[in-house]
């Protein structure tokens, strides 16, 4: 073996598990290896798991904080025309030189694979240009997949449809839309058929921002999945935000939530940005404004959660932290149940990597070695602390790695040797 993780815990429960790399690849999964590796480490208990997954991202935006201005109001509406106030200044060496940065910053938290939506909107296609040469430079540590984002509607913006055409032809991964922001809820129908006919045409994903609104009547949804059924789509189809569903009438959602099972739709909750952008119109009682979750996995679809935006004209936070993304997930959707608290590690690692395709993700023989060890024992544990990443695995190497942090939260119960009453008296 070339190398060897020796006492590891798994996220499915599993712990002293042995895990031995070689040719950059897991060779073994199996307690007390009798292997011997050229290089071992000793884990002792800690939480080994695949790489952090970000199935929703806009890296051509992220960094881009304060300029030209910043977005007072925090509403969607005003972000999408903050953006577009950026957009004629934007260059190619500059999206990329921000995108490479928070590359540097996914690497350092064990996040090794990204979809990001581009904006196609802009007839120069910088950011497509841009995100294209990212994806190959940063391709040894990070999959990076694109999807073409009509940002200011596929049918809506001047030469939106001959732009996400160039894109799709310069190699951009997965079709986009926004079926919502077009001109009429006939528009938002249209433009779904027309990008899931591209997509089956080209053997393509399909990613769609669909409803991301307030307005329970938004149910771009139903279309999607009818699209998805109707074109032989099945399991190839994502539906990000959803966050109408939140408002929806149960009986609907009763009616919806097949619908989409039967079409294997994905879900993508992205909740930093859903529950401080949605629900802007209201007083109180003020909606979360994310999706049904819960009932979303208990219908067996797969759901994961994204972290959207990082210090963008949307989102003034961030930092590529998916543990930060699970834990509010958790928290907005009130997955406190110890199955659903595993679920919400699961929503930023193997779910998401479905989602994306990724091929040979996991934790078993003949998988990518690409692994992250967490100071944690479990994915609870990870999720409460946003455990530190001691060592970040790429292909059975290691290219980054933290200390541990020394802290009483590390250990469960009272730390030994403090009389915690005695020393605030």
């Amino acid at each position: 073996m070339d190398l060897i993780l020796r006492d590891g815990n798994l996220p499915d429960g599993r712990t002293g598990v042995d895990i031995g790399i070689k040719d950059g690849r897991i060779a073994a999964v199996e307690p007390k290896l009798s292997a011997k590796g050229r290089h071992e480490i000793n884990v002792a208990g800690q939480l080994v798991s695949p790489p952090f997954v970000d199935a929703h991202f806009h890296m051509d935006a992220t960094l881009s904080y304060g300029f030209p201005r910043i977005n007072t109001s925090g509403t969607l509406l005003e972000g999408i025309a903050l953006w577009g106030e950026l957009k004629p200044h934007l260059t190619v060496e500059e999206i990329a030189d921000r995108a490479l940065t928070y590359c540097d910053w996914a690497v350092a938290r064990g996040l090794l694979a990204i979809r990001s939506h581009v904006d196609i909107c802009d007839d120069r296609l910088v950011a497509v240009e841009a995100l294209l040469a990212v994806r190959e430079r940063v391709k040894a540590h990070i999959d990076l997949q694109l999807v073409a984002f009509p940002q200011d509607g596929y049918l809506r913006a001047p030469n939106a449809v001959d732009n996400l055409a160039r894109a799709l032809d310069m190699g951009v991964d997965v079709v986009g839309g926004i079926p919502h922001f077009e001109r009429t809820m006939a528009d938002g129908g249209a433009s779904i058929r027309a990008l899931c006919e591209i997509a089956a045409a080209r053997s393509l994903r399909v990613d769609m921002h669909c409803d991301e609104t307030d307005d329970p009547m938004s149910r771009h949804v139903e279309t999607l999945a009818a699209e998805t059924r109707r074109l032989g789509l099945q399991g190839r189809v994502t539906g990000s935000h959803l966050t109408s569903m939140h408002s929806m009438d149960n009986y609907y959602v009763s009616k919806l939530i097949p619908l989409m099972a039967e079409a294997e739709l994905s879900v993508i909750a992205n909740p930093l940005v859903n529950i401080v952008i949605q629900g802007r119109h209201d007083t109180y009682p003020k909606r979360r404004g994310m999706t049904r979750v819960p009932e979303l996995m208990d219908a067996g679809l797969t759901v994961a959660f994204g972290q959207d935006c990082c210090m963008d004209p949307w989102y003034p936070l961030g930092s590529g932290e998916m543990l930060e993304v699970a834990h509010m997930g958790l928290h907005v959707a009130m997955m406190t149940g110890s199955e659903a608290m595993h679920a919400c590690f699961d929503a930023v690692t193997v779910n998401a990597a479905k989602i994306m395709g990724l091929e040979g993700y996991g934790i078993a023989p003949g998988c990518h070695a690409d692994l992250v060890v967490l100071q944690a024992g479990n994915p609870v544990e990870a999720i409460r602390l946003r455990a530190t990443r001691l060592y970040v695995m790429r292909r059975g190497r290691i290219i980054a790695r933290t200390p541990p942090t020394a802290t009483s939260l590390d250990m469960p119960g009272r730390p030994p040797d403090v009389d915690f009453m005695r020393a605030v008296n």
